[in-house]
């Protein structure tokens, strides 16, 4: 038995020299872009402002940090309960914080099964008849007992394991991300849909005005059709302007209806719970200081670009398996225990079995297999990177349109608040003649109508400003590095980095 023990050595010390050794690529994170802006034009340092509710200039702050509950920078306790309810009771986010869970126990499953030697301990018992026939005997029966602790071990000589082992840290990185992407996923959507909500409370409530003018413009009009000041034609117009104006208000409170459900279902409850919070752009404060990413920070920020990432450290470590499969791979096995014919005599000692065994194995030829695996893995890590940079670049789009879309957005609000202040005033102006005599109620009830369509105007674009801002948030990454683990629930409680 010296040439077991002989071979063994031979491959423990060729293990040990060879431990060094791993197959690439070795992986490095892609370098951030190298970019200074996000934008091909300067951006102001600030929006411009307008003279009415939720007008407040935007100041760009480049390099502050944003918080990791940046909804809270809207200032409505109400939001910020319906947020902590939906983290909490989400089925989607529970779905990704399982997957997560699930991910890294099958990393721990693998490290345990490829880190470290296989020991198993093996007790059997059978009855055996045996021929005698070769001995000139009669055949024998018996009982045969039969315990052993058996030992193997397969050297990661060319890194596979190691490999392997890499990328399955990989996808548990990818899970992690993925989390934080339906993190934020979730909480700018309630953020948005509440946003929607209160506009079309905002807009519904501006319509039934306008309808309430037009029922009087009309009876004003059939008053004086009975007259005979107007034709009959100009009863029919205004009947016809009643009628278009109140085919406005279903939709309006459909869609409303809709967003009630999509918030409820975000905040994990049935539609029809009724326990939502009612949301008025009133309640909700424009944020005025607007932490911005610097751009050589953003892929570091960005869940998706990090998930990105991810898949590309795993492709990178397929790689590295599918070189290792073509290097030779030595495993080491060996086995003790004892063997009787009784229970009595099984631990005895004197029925003592063993053995100790190396293998070698060293693929010559799988008809081009192992070489077509390692060129599919290495377009698979090709993909993976333009997928990369597909990611990143899509991830500064988002930062870009969104910033352009403030600015904008300021800049709409402030002409709708000019349109809808001289609505305003024309009004007022109206109503002044009215009442000394100079115009009559019909000129009144249109200039009414006028400023209520102005007001619905400046609504929209007060809702659009609050839900840009929103997205700028998400767009940067939401602060999710600057969240403690606990407050990310179990599946957050790592690094963060």
């Amino acid at each position: 038995m010296k040439w077991l023990f002989m071979s063994a050595a031979i491959a423990g010390i060729t293990a040990m020299a060879l431990a060094g050794c791993t197959v690439g690529p070795d992986f490095h994170a892609p370098a951030v872009p190298a970019a200074s802006t996000y934008t091909a034009s300067p951006l102001p340092a600030q929006t411009v402002a307008a003279p009415t509710d939720g007008g407040a200039a935007q100041r760009f702050a480049f390099a502050r940090q944003l918080p990791s509950r940046w909804w809270r920078l809207f200032r409505s306790p109400a939001l910020d309960a319906l947020i902590k309810q939906g983290l909490a009771q989400s089925p989607t986010l529970s779905a990704a914080r399982a997957a997560l869970r699930e991910t890294r126990e099958n990393f721990r499953a693998a490290g345990g099964a490829l880190h470290y030697p296989r020991l198993d301990a093996n007790l059997s018992a059978q009855r055996q008849r045996s021929s005698g026939a070769a001995f000139g005997g009669s055949n024998i029966e018996y009982n045969l007992y039969n315990a052993s602790v058996g030992v193997s071990y397969t050297l990661d000589l060319a890194g596979g394991t190691r490999r392997q082992l890499e990328g399955l840290q990989a996808r548990v990185d990818y899970q992690r991300y993925r989390f934080e992407g339906v993190y934020l996923a979730l909480t700018g959507n309630i953020v948005t849909t509440a946003i929607r909500e209160a506009a079309l409370r905002e807009q519904i409530a501006a319509t039934r005005n306008i309808l309430a003018a037009e029922r009087k413009q009309l009876a004003m009009v059939k008053r004086q059709f009975e007259l005979g000041a107007v034709s009959r034609a100009s009863v029919l117009s205004q009947q016809s302007q009643l009628a278009t104006t109140g085919a406005t208000l279903p939709p309006l409170q459909k869609q409303l209806a809709f967003t009630r459900h999509a918030l409820a279902v975000l905040a994990g409850q049935l539609p029809g719970a009724g326990h939502l919070p009612v949301f008025r752009l009133d309640s909700l404060h424009l944020p005025e200081v607007l932490p911005v990413t610097l751009p050589s920070t953003l892929a570091r920020r960005r869940p998706d670009i990090r998930a990105a990432e991810a898949l590309l450290h795993q492709a990178g470590a397929a790689v590295g398996v599918a070189t290792a499969n073509l290097y030779p791979r030595i495993t080491l096995s060996g086995s003790f225990g004892t063997q009787a014919t009784t229970t009595g005599d099984l631990f005895t000692g004197g029925g003592a079995i063993w053995n100790i065994g190396a293998g070698l194995l060293q693929p010559l030829f799988h008809g081009g297999e192992l070489s077509a695996k390692r060129r599919a893995a290495v377009a698979a890590y090709d993909q993976a990177a333009a997928q990369y940079r597909q990611t990143v670049l899509q991830a500064f789009r988002n930062v870009a349109d969104v910033l352009c879309a403030l600015d904008s957005d300021a800049r709409t609000l402030l002409a709708r608040a000019a349109a809808e202040a001289a609505a305003r005033a024309s009004f007022d102006l109206t109503r002044r003649q009215f009442r000394l005599g100079a115009v009559n109620y019909l000129v009144l009830l249109v200039a009414q109508r006028d400023c209520q369509q102005a007001r619905i105007g400046l609504i929209a674009a007060r809702a659009q400003r609050y839900a840009d801002t929103a997205a700028l948030f998400q767009a940067l990454g939401g602060g999710w590095w600057n969240r403690s683990p606990a407050a990310a629930g179990p599946a957050a409680k790592q690094k963060m980095d």
